[in-house]
């Protein structure tokens, strides 16, 4: 019992919350029988699997059809692709239950046939097991149970709204984002394991949806013409790519008066040519074995006797190869869109997803009444019954650390309210290089920003930097205007060049100003400067030199001090010695991201290890792995680096590693903790026989549904949870030391937790130690006066990651130099440059950051 206890916490003032999870009074605790399912014309095959709203629907058909025949009254659910539960067992172990259905869909009967066998029996009293005392189980021994469980409500809520996974949605609350595109809200449905309780976890949800319309409308739409004649003009190679990834996946349908009923295809992107230029080789059906060179355009007359009203437009290609005119294309409804959002539309989600505390545990309240699932006889033939409010829980609120600055500030330590307090009158802790050698680089039109405005923010910039503590030498740099639609890299040269440098001297910084956050040419600069100059660089906005605002300077010389080697606050030495038991302690982040959906790029793991004892400063590595792999598996050669680096910042080998990692699903935890707990005791032991530092590992999951609201007047002024609030129990992991902590104040809408799960113990931290270890750690993120909602190593690899993007260097812009780097610590990889052509289907490859840059924050 004692272990168990050691996983709570003490330390702060206790006060209830409630959470978005409702108990289970009542659930099934015995059988559950799996079956696989087959869905398949009366004769013949699919030629691909049938859509999941299809599959759903005839299987609806075929229970209403046969529930009081062969299904002998046991009712079934099904996940809309291969898997169907039933509280009974509906056919013998190896047998073949198959159903003849009718189906009607477009004026079009269909008979199917849908065959069931059994798959699997499970045993739902494994739950009951887990959430007592563990039963030395892990999460994924359950799982099959949990996706049963899932499975069964989710089929109450699929009669009225689109489904997707654990997530349900209709257009009744939907807004259009143009581009062809709308939001839709809904909700998701997750059953959760917590100790010695069983939840239902309910949350809010959001999604972009394809707008059901006319294809060659939405075209118009999304670039902003009304003449379909001038979209062809827009059509250039670079918006056509815009388009594709619109396309891509996308469920068309094609509907004229020459095609019997709707015909539905994927696409997959625009013909090149027009189709008046896009020609094949056709059979005339009337004189075989005769071809005839025809356009797309000639083909639709002759075989449809369709006339074009826009040749001059490129066709749809869709998956199968096949090309069909935009004008009879239609795109289908209840479409999920995958793709990544322009800046406009992610603005606009967030604002249309952004909702206060109370309406949203209001709406999650509305959603339990309106799905009433005890009213369902299928939620009562898996024995489920659930209580009818939200559950409340204990939860604590940590005391904040003491925030340290220089000796010589007004205020050189300060203990935060609100997770929030201010630079006024205060030193940055330590400096950075001083700067002696930098430029600025105007790529904004220079009628916009004349030389003597940047003259004035520089002015400002300068004299705020030495308030603040970080010293410019240099206060009038060189000031050069560029082209941003022109060759970067040489206007960069150019303004470097500009610059009167000592012999064997490079830039320290290179300021530039753009004419709007223009992704591509803000990747573009940052590529030049990681890769092939080795430069540090700080962009920012035209629109921030108009009028100085101090303010802002501030917050740029704190980038700046950062990306030079300084510090800018920190927290009380003793203190923080205390949590890590006075042991010399490197804190490591890992991320790893992926590449969007449909894309072949490789993912990117990012490692970030601390160089100092406080850990303030950190260095970077990045890791190439194959696509959508989880597991890092250079992670021992990463690590190898940070401690030599740890080792050079502070000349002591350290005795504990912290472990963050970030992007691990629940399922995944012990594969990753094994594999890559290994590879980081391994590259201890080859930097000197017998070094064995203590190692804690903590997953970190951000990326889940469980909210808190605070009771009373116990919130912050947006009615969220006050920084510090933590939550170690009932609803936490019965078999894992775990806990929820909000370590920062939420500026709009409501606050998300992060997860934290202590995966290996090495040092024996209490709870009370590691919550407020990784609490405390929120309020140093190098940037900010405020705390973070995220622990600052995992919050810097995530920084990383993003910029990893910029390494890329298939981007459109060759470098000469980059070739050069492409050996080192990251694997040797190659390089592609624009020059050489690249192989179909090849990954894009990452590239080694300049050694200049080695060790630096760069990535601020």
């Amino acid at each position: 019992m004692s272990a168990q206890i050691s996983v709570y916490g003490t330390v702060g003032k206790r006060q209830r919350v409630i959470v978005n999870h409702v108990e289970f009074s009542k659930y099934r605790d015995g059988e559950i029988f799996q079956y696989d399912v087959v869905l398949k014309p009366e004769e013949g095959e699919f030629k691909k699997p049938p859509r999941p709203e299809f599959a759903r629907a005839v299987f609806e058909q075929g229970m209403s059809d046969h529930r009081n025949t062969k299904l002998k009254n046991t009712p079934m659910v099904y996940d809309g692709r291969k898997i169907a539960y039933a509280a009974k067992r509906v056919c013998g172990k190896k047998e073949t239950l198959s159903l003849a259905v009718k189906y009607e869909e477009n004026g079009r009967e269909n008979n199917l046939v849908i065959q069931f066998r059994e798959a699997a029996v499970i045993d739902a009293s494994s739950i009951t097991r887990f959430i007592r005392d563990g039963g030395g189980m892990d999460f994924a021994d359950i799982q099959p149970a949990l996706n049963a469980l899932d499975t069964a409500i989710g089929s109450v809520s699929r009669k009225d709204m689109v489904g997707f996974g654990r997530s349900f949605f209709t257009r009744a609350q939907s807004m259009q984002i143009g581009g062809g595109l709308e939001l839709w809200r809904g909700f998701s449905l997750s059953v959760r394991p917590g100790v010695d309780r069983l939840y239902l976890n309910v949350n809010t949800a959001v999604t972009a949806m394809y707008a059901p319309n006319e294809l060659l409308q939405t075209l118009m739409d999304m670039f902003n013409v009304r003449d379909p004649f001038r979209l062809r003009d827009q059509l250039t190679p670079q918006s056509l790519r815009r388009v594709d990834s619109y396309l891509r996946g996308l469920e068309l349908v094609l509907s004229h008066r020459g095609i019997r009923g709707n015909r539905r295809l994927v696409a997959k992107s625009l013909t090149k040519l027009p189709l008046d230029k896009e020609a094949f080789e056709w059979e005339d059906p009337s004189k075989p074995g005769q071809t005839k060179k025809l356009t797309i355009a000639q083909y639709y007359r002759r075989r449809y006797n369709v006339d074009l009203t826009h040749p001059y437009l490129p066709g749809v290609l869709s998956t199968r190869g096949a090309v069909f005119p935009i004008e009879l294309c239609v795109v289908a409804d209840r479409q999920r869109f995958k793709g990544k959002l322009d800046d406009r539309q992610t603005a606009d989600m967030v604002k249309f997803a952004c909702q206060r505390p109370h309406e949203n545990m209001n709406r999650i309240i509305e959603v339990l009444q309106a799905l009433d699932l005890d009213a369902s006889p299928v939620i009562k033939s898996f024995g489920i019954a659930m209580n009818s409010r939200l559950a409340e829980v204990e939860s604590r609120v940590l005391p904040p650390p003491v925030v340290k600055y220089d000796a010589k500030s007004r205020e050189p330590s300060l203990t935060p309210v609100g997770g929030a307090w201010n630079m006024r009158n205060k030193r940055v802790t330590t400096s950075g290089t001083p700067l002696r050698h930098w430029a600025v680089l105007v790529l904004a039109n220079q009628r916009h920003v004349p030389t003597n405005m940047a003259q004035n923010f520089v002015k400002v910039l300068v004299d705020m930097c030495n308030q603040t503590g970080y010293p410019i030498i240099e206060s009038r740099p060189p000031i050069t205007h560029g082209n941003p639609s022109g060759d970067i890299v040489r206007e960069m040269r150019r303004a470097c060049n500009a610059i009167k440098l000592p012999p064997n001297t490079a830039p320290q910084l290179l300021l530039v100003v753009l004419p709007s956050m223009d992704s591509h040419i803000y990747q573009t600069i940052k590529n030049v400067a990681y890769t092939t100059l080795g430069i540090q660089t700080q962009c920012m906005q035209s629109k921030h030199m108009q009028r100085p605002n101090p303010q802002y300077c501030a917050n740029v010389c704190l980038k700046i001090n950062a990306k030079l080697g300084g510090t800018n606050q920190c927290l009380e030495q003793p203190h923080l010695q205390k949590l890590l038991h006075k042991k010399p302690t490197l804190f490591l982040g890992c991320d790893v991201t992926h590449p969007a959906p449909g894309e072949t790029k490789p993912s990117i793991a990012s490692v970030v290890g601390s160089t100092d004892f406080m850990g303030l400063r950190y260095a970077a590595t990045l890791i190439q792995l194959p696509s959508r792999q989880e597991i890092v598996e250079k992670l021992q050669e990463a690590v190898v680096r940070h401690l030599r680096l740890f080792y050079k910042g502070t000349t002591i080998k350290p005795t504990h590693i912290v472990f963050y990692r970030d992007g691990v699903s629940e399922t995944q935890f012990s594969q990753v903790r094994d594999l890559e707990l290994v590879a980081i005791q391994r590259a201890c032991a080859s930097i000197q026989p017998g070094y064995n530092p203590e190692i804690t590992f903590l997953a970190v999951l951000k990326r889940h549904n469980t909210r808190f609201f605070p009771m009373g007047r116990d919130g912050d002024r947006t009615g969220n949870c006050v920084p510090g609030t933590v939550i170690d129990r009932s609803v936490t992991m019965p078999t894992f030391f775990d806990f929820y902590l909000f370590a920062h104040a939420a500026i709009q809408g409501t606050s998300r937790p992060t997860h934290y799960y202590v995966l290996q113990n090495g040092v024996g931290f209490t709870a009370d130690e590691i919550q407020q270890l990784t609490y405390h750690l929120c309020y140093t993120y190098a940037i900010c006066t405020r705390s973070v909602s995220l622990v600052p190593p995992v919050y810097y690899a995530h920084r990383v990651a993003d910029r990893a993007r910029c390494h890329l260097v298939d981007m459109g812009t060759s470098f000469e130099e980059a070739s050069s780097a492409s050996k080192g610590h990251y694997g040797g990889v190659g390089v592609t440059t624009s020059g050489q052509a690249a192989e179909p289907g090849s990954m894009s490859k990452i590239i080694k950051t300049h050694d200049r840059l080695d060790g630096s924050m760069y990535f601020m």
